[in-house]
């Protein structure tokens, strides 16, 4: 029998894990951001092609995290994960060998599906092996993860893919994540479905309009930042006319915005959830409308871009916590809809960013997303004050 201090102490290093994983996932996930001219320069594409692999990847997230989730609601979380992580190892592995742009799209692709299963079950996850009084802490910690991937992810990432070829880079994400699996199946306990949820969920799932209102706001949020974030290093190159590594301390710069987001949600959001996320719904509607404005400065585009960052990150994490508290018995199911939609705005975003980028112009990428932001801002005001008292039945 564990003592409760040791106890205490290896569910502390769980949620650690499970925020390492996190970080993988995510960079990976946005690492293409970074290194989309070295990977269209290398199958010798326009870089606006090759940012497509961005819209496939979230689309296949999108597709494929609900109907996942629902195959293996009954299945022992842990062995699952370690399924999990072999498949994006072996994503990784085909990614780094690409002969065309083709293998490299079925590379992602099996990456994209590991990563549907993955944020699916995560968040609950995370909540269950954390110590009984850190549970919002551990969640803030995974939102920690993901933050450094694009505080260090990103960047390092890079660096890296600049020095030895973007393929090393994705060869060094393969060995951290068999790293991190290791760990896993050292350190986490045997954990049943719990609360999982099952098809029949979906129809009381939708009748709540607040969860409703949650994940439409999430498509238009996500699709506003990504339509100016998926095309944020040609756009500080080209526009702003920064130097390759000053546009790669701008990422670093958007990633410490992640941190601060997180500490500031530990600390403020509990105190009103609903003030807080307006607060960083309009921080991000005024950091893309000023995008532009803004891009021949670049002490106030570094600023601009810590802004969004926090805007961003602090969105995220706020609509985890509303989704779960929305939805206390189908935890698995919502955030497996969560994880879907928000990779529908990823898609969309990115796909947006690159019609605008071909038709009206790369500068005016912040000005398209600002209009998507202050329309998810109208749509949060009215669902949030018609139906906040609206009870979960």
């Amino acid at each position: 029998m564990l003592s409760k201090n040791v106890a205490r102490k290896i569910a502390f290093y769980r949620v650690i894990i499970f925020a390492c994983a996190a970080f993988i996932f995510n960079t990976t996930e946005f690492i293409p951001v970074a290194l989309l001219s070295d990977i269209a320069q290398s199958f010798d594409m326009p870089v606006a092609k090759v940012g497509l692999m961005i819209t496939v990847y979230a689309w296949v997230v999108s597709l494929m995290s609900l109907p996942f989730m629902l195959v293996t609601a009954k299945l022992e979380r842990k062995s699952l994960l370690i399924k999990v992580f072999l498949l994006f190892i072996l994503g990784h592995i085909i990614t780094v060998f690409a002969w065309n742009f083709a293998s490299l799209l079925i590379g992602r692709i099996a990456v994209a599906l590991a990563h549907a299963l993955f944020w699916s079950i995560t968040a609950s996850l995370v909540i269950r092996v954390a110590p009984k009084d850190k549970k919002t802490q551990a969640l803030a910690l995974l939102a920690m993860g993901t933050a450094l991937a694009t505080v260090l992810g990103l960047p390092l990432g890079r660096l890296v893919g600049q020095a030895f070829g973007w393929r090393i880079t994705f060869g060094i994400i393969a060995a951290l994540a068999l790293s991190v699996m290791v760990l896993m199946i050292r350190l986490l306990p045997y954990l049943p479905s719990k609360n999982a949820g099952s098809l029949r969920s979906l129809p009381i799932l939708m009748k709540r309009p607040l969860l409703m209102g949650a994940y439409v706001l999430t498509i238009i949020i996500v699709s506003a930042h990504f339509t100016a974030y998926s095309y944020i290093e040609p756009f500080v190159m080209n526009i702003s006319q920064m130097s390759a590594s000053l546009a790669t301390f701008l990422l670093l710069i958007f990633g410490v915005s992640g941190i601060v987001a997180s500490m500031l949600f530990n600390r403020f959001h509990r105190f009103g959830p609903a003030k807080f996320l307006l607060m960083l719904l309009i921080l991000l509607m005024g950091s893309l409308f000023t995008l532009l404005p803004l891009s021949q400065n670049t002490a106030a585009m570094f600023l601009l871009v810590f802004l969004w960052g926090i805007a961003i990150a602090g969105f995220g994490l706020s609509l985890q916590v509303r989704v779960l508290q929305l939805s206390p018995e189908a935890t698995d199911v919502a955030m497996a809809i969560f994880s879907g939609i928000y990779n529908i705005g990823i898609g969309a975003g990115a796909l947006m960013g690159n019609q605008v980028m071909q038709h009206i112009g790369l500068s005016n990428i912040g000005i398209v997303g600002g209009v998507w932001a202050l329309i998810g801002t109208i749509l949060f005001l009215y669902v949030h004050l018609r139906y906040r008292y609206k009870p979960i039945h």
